[in-house]
């Protein structure tokens, strides 16, 4: 079986952000944080409008990057009750909040200002 690609960033937010609207996320953002935060590239947030659609959204990037060459080295998802789940892919962090966790931790705010 042949390898994996190694895909560069921006593909990576290609995929991540086609596979977050199939889904139907909502406010979809993609920060560049490149030369403001020293362990990853980008940001991709988004939002879920329930903690069930937030479940529903983690799980498909979770069955649908590897295929495409995008590897989740560790998530935040736990037990399906989760206000904010964070998926980690090293260049790439995918946020996916329930609406009062995106109002309430800001990331565009936090990270846009620096």
């Amino acid at each position: 079986m042949g390898r994996i690609p190694i895909l560069p960033a921006e593909k990576k937010v290609e995929i991540i952000v086609e596979l977050l609207e199939e889904k139907k996320a909502q406010d979809i953002v993609v920060l560049d944080v490149r030369g403001r935060c020293n362990f990853t590239d980008f940001f991709v947030l988004s939002t879920g409008e329930s903690k069930r659609q937030i479940k529903t959204i983690a799980e498909h990037l979770e069955e649908r990057l590897k295929p495409k060459g995008v590897k989740i080295f560790r998530n935040t998802r736990r037990g399906g009750d989760e206000d904010w789940v964070v998926l980690d892919c090293i260049d790439v962090v995918i946020h996916i909040f329930s609406p009062e966790a995106r109002k309430f931790y800001n990331l565009e705010k936090l990270w846009m200002a620096k």
